[in-house]
């Protein structure tokens, strides 16, 4: 157990990975020391991620290249959330996927179809997301399958700067269709409930450490976690003053992480 600047007890955390311990998949400096430094600790902890492009075991084998040492099974993303969903909610559906990279891996149980879907699930964005595609998403939605997505994120941060990602597409489908669609990734409440329970800790002595105030803080905050932001990744200053709420912290990187949860 450990205190979060003398503030309250913190029994787990969770950490976003794009942005917060790797950018293009390069280790931040100290993400490395941070993450043996919790297993030293014995403080239980995720990596959670929207990442859509990498199965747990590939993010898992890309991060130790990285010299971040991780396995498969401290990763959670939000493809195997995904999942989850479609087979709690939509048992038997032929689904459409259109994402980036291949996320097949960890849709065990789902049948992937090219026309005629029950549910369209739209996962991060790629060259694949063309007019062509888009359109028979949408198509597909307006003649009555269910709209899923992965998550919602706008955008993110690669070594060549910011990059748009699946959730500017959402919003365009959604508008377009008048249908909200069902968000299974980061921000979405059960997400962060469902996580916080595989570490067998609760919402209020658990923190979430992200660069996006507005998926990672902000969403967990909402079902009682402790929001910590850091200033890398995809943050911008002028973050802090559009969001509708406030980090319960913020720190300069990953590598601040041990100096501000301390032994209680």
């Amino acid at each position: 157990m450990v205190e979060i600047d003398g503030e309250g007890s913190i029994d787990g955390v969770l950490l976003d990975i794009d942005g917060v311990l790797a950018v293009s998949w390069e280790a931040i400096p100290g993400a490395a020391e941070t993450v043996e430094w919790l297993r030293a600790q014995g403080i239980p902890f995720r990596l959670i991620t929207n990442t859509t492009t990498h199965t747990r075991e590939d993010l898992a084998a890309t991060l130790r290249g990285a010299g971040i040492g991780v396995e498969g099974g401290d990763i959670v993303t939000a493809v195997v959330m995904t999942a989850s969903y479609l087979r709690a909610h939509h048992p038997g559906a032929t689904v459409f996927l259109l994402s980036d990279g291949d996320p097949k891996a960890d849709l065990e149980g789902v049948e992937l179809v090219d026309e005629r879907a029950d549910v369209v699930v739209i996962g991060g964005a790629g060259d694949d997301f063309s007019y062509e595609n888009l359109n028979r998403v949408f198509r597909m939605v307006m003649d009555g399958a269910a709209l899923v997505a992965m998550h919602r994120n706008m955008y993110w941060r690669t070594r060549d700067g910011l990059q748009l990602d699946g959730g500017a597409y959402i919003a365009g489908l959604e508008e377009a269709t008048g249908t909200t669609a069902v968000i299974c990734g980061k921000p979405s409440p059960t997400f962060f409930e469902e996580v916080v329970a595989m570490l067998h800790t609760t919402p209020e002595r658990t923190a979430m450490v992200g660069d996006d105030i507005v998926n990672d803080v902000l969403g967990a905050q909402a079902v009682g976690l402790t929001g910590i932001l850091v200033r890398t990744g995809k943050f911008m200053p002028a973050d802090l003053e559009r969001a509708a709420g406030k980090p319960d912290h913020v720190i300069g990187s990953i590598a601040d992480l041990p100096r501000s949860l301390r032994p209680s």
